[in-house]
């Protein structure tokens, strides 16, 4: 969800700069930085963002400077005028009078600075859409590139699950073993169809069949995951933790070294699975 636009446009006078940055977050959470002469306008740019970003920690800093340095100021001959028309039903006086005290009331003088806010306003809004354009392009390239990883990573994590099926018959068979050699070394007499009979219940506790079909089946959800053309990456985080609770079944289950250090190559790889998925939307 990392992610970076720019957009510059110049106004008359005055050169306007907007930044927009994004880093991950599990939500949306956006952070506005405006000159105080447009802070009006930032509910309006708050709006925009979350209607066109899904998820991450959103920085919006827009910078105005004036090349002109001119603030000069104009009568607001309309209200002057309006002043003068309401002193004299108070104070029939002289008019050079009434004007000094009129222009001393609010509203007289307007800034040109003033007038030239909305224009700003709304070319600040322009400057933003381009912005987003930007950072959606800046994500999707990012998101490209991570596809190719998880991919990887995940395909990786499949082979792993692939080559347990060759040890697995060796490790029945020196389970099997073991117990044979316990019950020798006890010099004990048993039941030879009750001893088959219970070793086969033992055995079956170390069965992980179904342990892998799931994890397949995990693995392959992932995979269609990735393709989704919408927002999947709350979905993977989830297929990506039961990835992990069948790898651990297993894992519980194999007493067998082979096994295990292909377990723990699946483990690594899903930890960097899930590291990434914090990128992703």
């Amino acid at each position: 969800m990392t992610g970076f636009g720019k957009a510059e446009a110049q106004l008359k006078n005055k050169n306007i700069l907007l930044e927009l940055r994004s880093l991950n977050s599990k939500n949306l959470d956006i952070s506005i930085k405006l000159p105080h002469e447009v802070r009006e306008i930032e509910f309006r740019l708050r709006k925009l963002i979350s209607e066109s970003l899904i998820r991450g920690k959103i920085d919006l800093f827009v910078n105005i400077d004036d090349l002109s340095n001119n603030h000069s100021k104009n009568i607001n001959s309309a209200v002057v005028n309006d002043y003068i028309n309401q002193l004299k039903e108070i104070y029939p006086g002289d008019k050079i009078e009434l004007l000094k005290l009129a222009v001393k009331l609010p509203n007289t003088l307007a800034n040109k600075k003033e007038e030239s806010d909305k224009k700003e306003a709304n070319e600040i809004e322009k400057l933003l859409k381009n912005a987003i354009k930007d950072l959606k392009k800046y994500r999707l390239e990012e998101g490209i590139s991570l596809k190719i990883d998880l991919e990887e990573r995940i395909k990786n994590i499949h082979n792993s699950l692939s080559e347990i099926k060759k040890f697995e018959s060796k490790r029945i068979n020196r389970v099997k073993k073991n117990l044979k050699e316990l019950l020798n070394k006890l010099n004990l007499e048993v039941n030879k169809d009750r001893f088959e009979q219970e070793l086969i219940y033992y055995i079956e506790k170390y069965d992980i069949t179904e342990e892998k079909v799931r994890l397949k089946n995990h693995i392959d959800f992932f995979k269609k995951g990735l393709n989704l053309k919408e927002s999947s990456g709350k979905k993977l985080s989830f297929i990506a933790q039961e990835i992990g609770r069948e790898i651990n079944t297993i894992g519980a289950k194999a007493y067998d070294s082979e096994i295990q250090h292909l377990i723990v190559k699946m483990k690594d790889e899903l930890e960097k699975i899930k590291e990434q998925l914090f990128n992703i939307l």
